[in-house]
Protein backbone atom coordinates (compact mmCIF):
# COMPACT_ATOMS: atom_id res chain seq x y z
CA UNK A 1 0.00 0.00 0.00
CA UNK A 2 1.13 3.56 -0.69
CA UNK A 3 0.36 6.69 1.30
CA UNK A 4 -2.95 8.38 0.52
CA UNK A 5 -1.27 11.78 0.48
CA UNK A 6 2.32 11.52 -0.74
CA UNK A 7 2.30 8.04 -2.38
CA UNK A 8 5.31 6.82 -0.40
CA UNK A 9 5.31 3.08 0.38
CA UNK A 10 3.89 2.20 3.80
CA UNK A 11 5.78 -0.24 5.99
CA UNK A 12 5.29 0.88 9.61
CA UNK A 13 2.30 -0.47 11.60
CA UNK A 14 0.78 1.91 14.14
CA UNK A 15 -1.79 -0.54 15.54
CA UNK A 16 -3.55 -3.71 14.43
CA UNK A 17 -7.04 -4.19 15.91
CA UNK A 18 -7.75 -7.45 14.12
CA UNK A 19 -10.93 -7.45 12.07
CA UNK A 20 -14.28 -5.72 12.43
CA UNK A 21 -17.41 -4.95 10.43
CA UNK A 22 -18.17 -1.32 9.47
CA UNK A 23 -18.75 0.52 12.73
CA UNK A 24 -22.10 2.03 11.77
CA UNK A 25 -23.54 -1.05 10.03
CA UNK A 26 -26.23 -1.71 12.64
CA UNK A 27 -28.23 -4.88 12.09
CA UNK A 28 -32.01 -5.05 11.90
CA UNK A 29 -33.46 -8.17 13.59
CA UNK A 30 -34.32 -9.80 10.28
CA UNK A 31 -30.64 -9.62 9.27
CA UNK A 32 -29.31 -11.56 12.25
CA UNK A 33 -29.42 -14.82 10.29
CA UNK A 34 -27.19 -13.29 7.60
CA UNK A 35 -23.39 -13.17 7.66
CA UNK A 36 -21.57 -9.90 8.25
CA UNK A 37 -18.60 -8.67 6.26
CA UNK A 38 -15.55 -8.15 8.50
CA UNK A 39 -12.55 -6.17 7.28
CA UNK A 40 -9.00 -5.96 8.61
CA UNK A 41 -8.59 -2.95 10.91
CA UNK A 42 -4.88 -2.23 10.60
CA UNK A 43 -3.42 1.26 10.75
CA UNK A 44 -0.13 2.30 9.15
CA UNK A 45 2.17 5.33 9.39
CA UNK A 46 3.79 7.05 6.45
CA UNK A 47 7.45 7.60 7.30
CA UNK A 48 7.62 10.40 4.71
CA UNK A 49 4.69 12.69 5.57
CA UNK A 50 3.59 11.15 8.92
CA UNK A 51 0.01 10.58 7.84
CA UNK A 52 -1.52 7.80 9.97
CA UNK A 53 -4.01 5.83 7.87
CA UNK A 54 -6.04 2.64 7.73
CA UNK A 55 -5.07 -0.15 5.42
CA UNK A 56 -7.14 -0.09 2.23
CA UNK A 57 -9.86 -2.72 2.43
CA UNK A 58 -12.99 -1.41 0.65
CA UNK A 59 -14.49 1.58 -1.13
CA UNK A 60 -15.95 4.43 0.92
CA UNK A 61 -19.48 3.45 -0.11
CA UNK A 62 -19.15 0.33 2.05
CA UNK A 63 -18.86 2.51 5.15
CA UNK A 64 -21.24 5.37 4.31
CA UNK A 65 -24.40 3.50 3.40
CA UNK A 66 -27.78 5.14 2.60
CA UNK A 67 -29.15 4.14 6.03
CA UNK A 68 -26.20 5.68 7.93
CA UNK A 69 -27.23 5.77 11.57
CA UNK A 70 -25.18 8.60 13.11
CA UNK A 71 -27.13 11.87 13.52
CA UNK A 72 -25.29 14.93 14.86
CA UNK A 73 -28.33 16.45 16.54
CA UNK A 74 -28.79 13.63 19.06
CA UNK A 75 -26.16 15.02 21.45
CA UNK A 76 -27.09 18.32 23.09
CA UNK A 77 -23.41 18.91 23.78
CA UNK A 78 -22.68 18.68 20.06
CA UNK A 79 -25.63 20.91 19.17
CA UNK A 80 -24.29 23.60 21.50
CA UNK A 81 -20.77 23.14 20.12
CA UNK A 82 -21.98 23.64 16.55
CA UNK A 83 -24.09 26.67 17.41
CA UNK A 84 -21.13 28.33 19.12
CA UNK A 85 -18.98 27.64 16.06
CA UNK A 86 -21.56 29.24 13.76
CA UNK A 87 -21.94 32.30 15.96
CA UNK A 88 -18.18 32.77 16.24
CA UNK A 89 -17.59 32.47 12.48
CA UNK A 90 -20.34 34.99 11.69
CA UNK A 91 -18.80 37.50 14.07
CA UNK A 92 -15.15 36.90 13.11
CA UNK A 93 -15.56 36.83 9.33
CA UNK A 94 -18.43 39.31 8.96
CA UNK A 95 -20.92 36.87 7.44
CA UNK A 96 -24.46 37.99 6.63
CA UNK A 97 -27.33 37.79 4.18
CA UNK A 98 -25.01 38.30 1.19
CA UNK A 99 -22.64 35.52 2.25
CA UNK A 100 -22.60 31.85 1.24
CA UNK A 101 -21.65 29.11 3.72
CA UNK A 102 -21.12 25.49 2.70
CA UNK A 103 -20.66 22.58 5.06
CA UNK A 104 -19.08 19.41 3.73
CA UNK A 105 -20.39 16.25 5.40
CA UNK A 106 -23.25 18.26 6.84
CA UNK A 107 -25.05 15.22 8.30
CA UNK A 108 -28.48 16.28 9.59
CA UNK A 109 -27.76 20.00 9.25
CA UNK A 110 -27.02 20.67 12.92
CA UNK A 111 -24.19 23.14 12.22
CA UNK A 112 -25.83 24.86 9.27
CA UNK A 113 -28.97 25.55 11.28
CA UNK A 114 -26.85 27.91 13.38
CA UNK A 115 -26.00 29.96 10.29
CA UNK A 116 -29.44 29.92 8.67
CA UNK A 117 -31.12 30.95 11.93
CA UNK A 118 -28.94 34.03 11.84
CA UNK A 119 -29.85 34.88 8.25
CA UNK A 120 -26.80 33.45 6.44
CA UNK A 121 -27.52 31.43 3.24
CA UNK A 122 -26.21 27.86 3.46
CA UNK A 123 -25.75 24.65 1.52
CA UNK A 124 -24.96 21.22 2.93
CA UNK A 125 -23.08 18.51 1.05
CA UNK A 126 -23.77 15.09 2.54
CA UNK A 127 -23.35 11.64 0.93
CA UNK A 128 -25.65 9.58 3.20
CA UNK A 129 -29.32 9.56 2.27
CA UNK A 130 -30.66 9.16 5.79
CA UNK A 131 -28.98 12.22 7.26
CA UNK A 132 -29.40 14.34 4.12
CA UNK A 133 -33.15 13.69 4.22
CA UNK A 134 -33.27 14.74 7.87
CA UNK A 135 -31.45 17.98 7.03
CA UNK A 136 -33.80 18.83 4.20
CA UNK A 137 -36.79 18.07 6.42
CA UNK A 138 -35.38 20.61 8.89
CA UNK A 139 -35.17 23.26 6.16
CA UNK A 140 -31.44 22.96 5.39
CA UNK A 141 -30.78 22.76 1.62
CA UNK A 142 -28.57 19.70 1.12
CA UNK A 143 -26.87 18.18 -1.90
CA UNK A 144 -26.52 14.41 -1.58
CA UNK A 145 -23.00 13.69 -2.84
CA UNK A 146 -19.41 12.94 -1.93
CA UNK A 147 -17.25 16.06 -2.07
CA UNK A 148 -14.07 16.48 -4.09
CA UNK A 149 -12.28 18.67 -6.60
CA UNK A 150 -14.81 18.22 -9.38
CA UNK A 151 -17.81 18.98 -7.20
CA UNK A 152 -16.09 22.00 -5.66
CA UNK A 153 -15.42 23.49 -9.08
CA UNK A 154 -18.98 22.74 -10.22
CA UNK A 155 -20.55 24.41 -7.18
CA UNK A 156 -18.35 27.48 -7.63
CA UNK A 157 -19.52 27.79 -11.23
CA UNK A 158 -23.20 27.15 -10.52
CA UNK A 159 -23.70 28.71 -7.09
CA UNK A 160 -20.82 31.15 -6.82
CA UNK A 161 -17.79 30.93 -4.53
CA UNK A 162 -18.18 30.28 -0.82
CA UNK A 163 -17.26 32.76 1.88
CA UNK A 164 -16.89 29.97 4.40
CA UNK A 165 -16.61 26.20 4.06
CA UNK A 166 -16.83 24.10 7.22
CA UNK A 167 -15.62 20.53 7.50
CA UNK A 168 -16.28 19.13 10.97
CA UNK A 169 -15.01 15.59 11.50
CA UNK A 170 -14.77 14.71 7.83
CA UNK A 171 -11.14 15.25 6.72
CA UNK A 172 -10.30 11.98 8.49
CA UNK A 173 -13.19 10.24 6.68
CA UNK A 174 -12.00 10.64 3.09
CA UNK A 175 -9.93 8.06 1.19
CA UNK A 176 -8.41 10.70 -1.13
CA UNK A 177 -7.51 13.73 1.01
CA UNK A 178 -5.77 15.48 -1.89
CA UNK A 179 -8.85 15.54 -4.11
CA UNK A 180 -11.00 16.45 -1.12
CA UNK A 181 -8.94 19.49 -0.13
CA UNK A 182 -8.58 20.54 -3.76
CA UNK A 183 -12.36 20.92 -3.77
CA UNK A 184 -12.10 23.55 -1.04
CA UNK A 185 -9.53 25.54 -3.00
CA UNK A 186 -11.84 25.39 -6.03
CA UNK A 187 -14.98 26.47 -4.16
CA UNK A 188 -13.57 29.16 -1.85
CA UNK A 189 -13.80 32.83 -2.75
CA UNK A 190 -10.42 34.66 -2.83
CA UNK A 191 -11.24 36.12 0.61
CA UNK A 192 -12.92 32.93 1.82
CA UNK A 193 -12.08 30.80 4.83
CA UNK A 194 -12.18 27.04 5.32
CA UNK A 195 -12.34 25.39 8.73
CA UNK A 196 -11.35 21.79 9.35
CA UNK A 197 -12.12 20.11 12.66
CA UNK A 198 -10.83 16.65 13.58
CA UNK A 199 -9.64 14.61 16.58
CA UNK A 200 -5.99 15.24 17.36
CA UNK A 201 -3.55 12.39 16.81
CA UNK A 202 -1.47 13.71 19.71
CA UNK A 203 -4.42 13.26 22.06
CA UNK A 204 -5.23 9.85 20.55
CA UNK A 205 -1.75 8.63 21.43
CA UNK A 206 -1.47 10.33 24.82
CA UNK A 207 -4.92 9.18 25.97
CA UNK A 208 -4.81 5.70 24.36
CA UNK A 209 -7.93 6.49 22.32
CA UNK A 210 -7.62 3.48 20.02
CA UNK A 211 -11.41 3.08 19.96
CA UNK A 212 -11.66 6.14 17.71
CA UNK A 213 -10.07 3.94 15.05
CA UNK A 214 -12.58 2.39 12.68
CA UNK A 215 -12.95 1.93 8.94
CA UNK A 216 -14.84 5.20 8.36
CA UNK A 217 -11.74 7.02 9.60
CA UNK A 218 -9.30 6.61 6.75
CA UNK A 219 -6.77 8.95 8.42
CA UNK A 220 -5.70 10.07 11.91
CA UNK A 221 -4.38 13.59 11.75
CA UNK A 222 -1.84 15.71 13.51
CA UNK A 223 -1.40 19.40 12.75
CA UNK A 224 1.81 18.39 10.99
CA UNK A 225 0.22 15.90 8.59
CA UNK A 226 -2.94 17.96 8.02
CA UNK A 227 -0.96 21.09 7.13
CA UNK A 228 1.11 19.14 4.63
CA UNK A 229 -2.09 17.98 2.90
CA UNK A 230 -3.61 21.47 2.85
CA UNK A 231 -0.48 23.21 1.56
CA UNK A 232 -0.04 20.64 -1.22
CA UNK A 233 -3.57 21.32 -2.44
CA UNK A 234 -3.83 25.09 -2.51
CA UNK A 235 -4.63 26.11 1.07
CA UNK A 236 -2.58 27.94 3.69
CA UNK A 237 -3.20 27.87 7.45
CA UNK A 238 -3.54 31.07 9.45
CA UNK A 239 -4.95 29.88 12.78
CA UNK A 240 -5.63 26.82 14.93
CA UNK A 241 -7.75 26.18 18.00
CA UNK A 242 -7.61 23.32 20.49
CA UNK A 243 -11.04 21.94 21.38
CA UNK A 244 -12.26 19.49 24.05
CA UNK A 245 -14.51 17.59 21.63
CA UNK A 246 -13.91 13.89 20.88
CA UNK A 247 -11.27 13.63 23.56
CA UNK A 248 -9.28 16.57 22.16
CA UNK A 249 -9.63 18.05 18.68
CA UNK A 250 -8.02 20.65 16.44
CA UNK A 251 -9.85 23.24 14.38
CA UNK A 252 -7.75 24.60 11.54
CA UNK A 253 -8.48 27.88 9.75
CA UNK A 254 -7.24 28.10 6.16
CA UNK A 255 -7.39 30.39 3.15
CA UNK A 256 -6.61 29.98 -0.51
CA UNK A 257 -2.86 30.16 -1.11
CA UNK A 258 -3.51 32.52 -4.03
CA UNK A 259 -6.20 34.44 -2.16
CA UNK A 260 -6.35 37.32 0.28
CA UNK A 261 -3.52 37.10 2.79
CA UNK A 262 -4.28 36.77 6.50
CA UNK A 263 -1.87 37.24 9.35
CA UNK A 264 -0.87 34.01 11.08
CA UNK A 265 -2.09 33.68 14.65
CA UNK A 266 0.55 33.16 17.35
CA UNK A 267 -1.43 30.06 18.31
CA UNK A 268 -0.38 28.40 15.06
CA UNK A 269 3.34 28.74 15.75
CA UNK A 270 2.78 27.54 19.30
CA UNK A 271 0.83 24.49 18.13
CA UNK A 272 3.51 23.58 15.58
CA UNK A 273 6.18 23.85 18.27
CA UNK A 274 4.13 21.71 20.67
CA UNK A 275 3.83 18.92 18.12
CA UNK A 276 7.55 19.04 17.40
CA UNK A 277 8.21 18.82 21.13
CA UNK A 278 5.87 15.81 21.37
CA UNK A 279 7.95 14.08 18.69
CA UNK A 280 5.23 13.81 16.04
CA UNK A 281 7.85 13.84 13.26
CA UNK A 282 9.89 11.04 14.84
CA UNK A 283 9.47 7.25 14.64
CA UNK A 284 9.40 6.80 18.42
CA UNK A 285 6.10 8.70 18.72
CA UNK A 286 4.28 5.90 16.88
CA UNK A 287 5.94 2.92 18.53
CA UNK A 288 4.30 1.09 21.40
CA UNK A 289 0.69 2.05 20.69
CA UNK A 290 -0.28 -1.59 20.11
CA UNK A 291 0.61 -2.44 23.70
CA UNK A 292 -1.33 0.57 24.97
CA UNK A 293 -4.47 -0.52 23.10
CA UNK A 294 -4.16 -4.07 24.38
CA UNK A 295 -3.78 -2.84 27.98
CA UNK A 296 -7.06 -0.91 27.72
CA UNK A 297 -8.80 -3.91 26.16
CA UNK A 298 -7.52 -6.36 28.76
CA UNK A 299 -8.57 -4.17 31.71
CA UNK A 300 -12.06 -3.66 30.26
CA UNK A 301 -12.58 -7.35 29.56
CA UNK A 302 -11.34 -8.29 33.04
CA UNK A 303 -13.84 -5.85 34.58
CA UNK A 304 -16.76 -7.33 32.62
CA UNK A 305 -15.83 -10.91 33.54
CA UNK A 306 -15.44 -10.05 37.22
CA UNK A 307 -18.73 -8.13 37.24
CA UNK A 308 -20.49 -11.17 35.77
CA UNK A 309 -18.94 -13.46 38.38
CA UNK A 310 -20.06 -11.07 41.13
CA UNK A 311 -23.64 -11.05 39.83
CA UNK A 312 -23.63 -7.36 38.94
CA UNK A 313 -26.11 -6.22 36.31
CA UNK A 314 -24.15 -4.34 33.66
CA UNK A 315 -25.56 -2.59 30.59
CA UNK A 316 -24.11 -0.12 28.09
CA UNK A 317 -25.00 3.41 27.13
CA UNK A 318 -24.36 4.80 23.66
CA UNK A 319 -24.35 2.71 20.49
CA UNK A 320 -21.33 4.68 19.32
CA UNK A 321 -18.87 3.76 16.59
CA UNK A 322 -16.00 4.00 19.08
CA UNK A 323 -17.86 1.59 21.35
CA UNK A 324 -18.13 -0.90 18.52
CA UNK A 325 -14.37 -0.80 18.02
CA UNK A 326 -13.80 -1.50 21.72
CA UNK A 327 -16.39 -4.27 21.96
CA UNK A 328 -15.20 -6.08 18.85
CA UNK A 329 -11.50 -5.78 19.69
CA UNK A 330 -12.23 -7.18 23.16
CA UNK A 331 -14.56 -9.90 21.84
CA UNK A 332 -17.45 -8.76 24.05
CA UNK A 333 -20.86 -10.27 23.36
CA UNK A 334 -24.30 -10.15 24.96
CA UNK A 335 -23.32 -12.61 27.69
CA UNK A 336 -21.17 -9.86 29.23
CA UNK A 337 -23.18 -6.82 28.09
CA UNK A 338 -26.82 -7.85 27.54
CA UNK A 339 -27.90 -4.63 25.83
CA UNK A 340 -26.92 -1.05 25.05
CA UNK A 341 -29.28 1.92 25.09
CA UNK A 342 -29.14 4.90 22.75
CA UNK A 343 -31.23 8.03 22.22
CA UNK A 344 -31.03 7.78 18.43
CA UNK A 345 -34.27 6.28 17.13
CA UNK A 346 -32.43 5.07 14.01
CA UNK A 347 -30.39 2.66 16.17
CA UNK A 348 -33.09 1.43 18.55
CA UNK A 349 -34.40 -2.07 17.86
CA UNK A 350 -31.24 -2.96 15.96
CA UNK A 351 -28.08 -4.81 16.98
CA UNK A 352 -24.50 -3.60 17.17
CA UNK A 353 -22.30 -4.72 14.28
CA UNK A 354 -20.04 -7.60 15.16
CA UNK A 355 -21.01 -8.09 18.79
CA UNK A 356 -24.73 -8.21 17.86
CA UNK A 357 -25.66 -6.74 21.23
CA UNK A 358 -29.25 -5.38 21.15
CA UNK A 359 -29.81 -1.62 21.10
CA UNK A 360 -32.77 -0.33 23.07
CA UNK A 361 -34.30 3.00 24.03
CA UNK A 362 -33.04 4.63 27.26
CA UNK A 363 -36.29 3.67 29.02
CA UNK A 364 -35.03 0.07 29.13
CA UNK A 365 -32.08 1.10 31.24
CA UNK A 366 -34.24 3.04 33.68
CA UNK A 367 -36.64 0.13 33.96
CA UNK A 368 -33.87 -2.34 34.72
CA UNK A 369 -31.95 -0.05 37.11
CA UNK A 370 -28.59 -1.79 36.57
CA UNK A 371 -25.71 -1.84 39.00
CA UNK A 372 -23.21 -0.55 36.42
CA UNK A 373 -23.59 1.51 33.22
CA UNK A 374 -20.73 1.28 30.73
CA UNK A 375 -20.60 4.61 28.90
CA UNK A 376 -19.12 3.75 25.51
CA UNK A 377 -18.87 7.33 24.12
CA UNK A 378 -16.49 8.34 26.91
CA UNK A 379 -16.00 11.78 25.35
CA UNK A 380 -19.50 12.81 26.54
CA UNK A 381 -19.41 10.86 29.80
CA UNK A 382 -20.32 13.87 31.95
CA UNK A 383 -23.34 14.75 29.79
CA UNK A 384 -24.66 11.18 29.88
CA UNK A 385 -24.02 10.67 33.60
CA UNK A 386 -25.83 13.92 34.44
CA UNK A 387 -28.83 12.92 32.32
CA UNK A 388 -29.07 9.52 33.97
CA UNK A 389 -28.72 10.93 37.48
CA UNK A 390 -31.45 13.46 36.72
CA UNK A 391 -33.65 10.67 35.38
CA UNK A 392 -33.38 8.85 38.71
CA UNK A 393 -30.48 6.43 38.23
CA UNK A 394 -28.73 7.55 41.39
CA UNK A 395 -27.26 4.30 42.70
CA UNK A 396 -25.54 2.96 39.58
CA UNK A 397 -21.82 3.12 38.97
CA UNK A 398 -20.63 4.65 35.70
CA UNK A 399 -17.81 2.90 33.88
CA UNK A 400 -15.51 4.05 31.08
CA UNK A 401 -12.60 2.11 29.60
CA UNK A 402 -10.52 4.83 27.90
CA UNK A 403 -7.85 5.98 28.62
CA UNK A 404 -7.90 3.78 31.72
CA UNK A 405 -10.69 1.84 33.36
CA UNK A 406 -12.66 4.24 35.55
CA UNK A 407 -15.56 3.23 37.82
CA UNK A 408 -17.36 5.97 39.71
Amino acid sequence: MICRHCAAPLARTFVDLGTAPPSNAYLAPERLAEPEVWYPLRVLVCDACRLVQTQDVAAREAFFAPDYAYFSGVSQFWVAHCDAHAEACIARFGLGADSFVVEVASNDGTLLKGFSRRGVPVLGVEPTASTAAAARAAGVPTLEAFFGGGLGAMLAAERGPADLICANNVLAHVPDPNDFVAGFAALLAPHGVATFEFPSLVNLVAERQFDTIYHEHFSYLSLLSAERILVANGLALFDVAHLPTHGGSLRLYARRTDGVAREESPRLAQARAAERAAGVDADAFYDGFQAQAEAVKDAFLAYLIEAKRAGRRVVGYGAAAKGNTLLNFAGVRADLLPFVVDRAAAKQGKHLPGSRIPVRAPDALLAMRPDDVVILPWNIRDEIAAQLREAGLVDARFVTAVPTLEIA
